[in-house]
């Protein structure tokens, strides 16, 4: 899947072979927001047309529009696991934050990939 972006958005650029069409949706948010064109040439339009009519609900709506991934994400792990990352933490001087952000960190730049069980 590609992924393309606007105004801080990202959206996927799918190429639907049974339509013969280009589609996408927006990432990130809760509201469901799709758009399509005829070609990948046009997709990235559409896209930044679905983009700046969200907004523009979302602001005749009196509502504020999700800013995509906060910073903020809840990581469920085994308590084995959460103290021995914690216990790591504090030998290393460091906060528990700091810790998963480096193990991320390291997953995104590296070669490293999640294994399916």
């Amino acid at each position: 899947m590609n992924i393309i972006k606007y105004a801080g958005y990202e959206g996927t650029a799918e190429l639907d072979l049974e339509s013969m069409v280009c589609r996408g949706r927006i990432l990130f948010i809760d509201d469901l927001v799709t758009y399509q064109a005829d070609s990948p040439k046009e997709l990235q339009a559409a896209f930044q047309e679905a983009v700046d009519d969200y907004l523009a609900t979302c602001k005749a709506l009196g509502r504020r529009p999700q800013k995509p991934l906060s910073g903020t994400f809840n990581v469920r792990i085994s308590p084995a696991l959460h103290r021995a990352a914690r216990l790591r933490a504090v030998k290393d001087e460091v906060s528990l934050n700091e810790v998963v952000a480096a193990a991320v960190r390291f997953y995104v730049d590296g070669s490293e990939r999640v294994q399916v069980r």
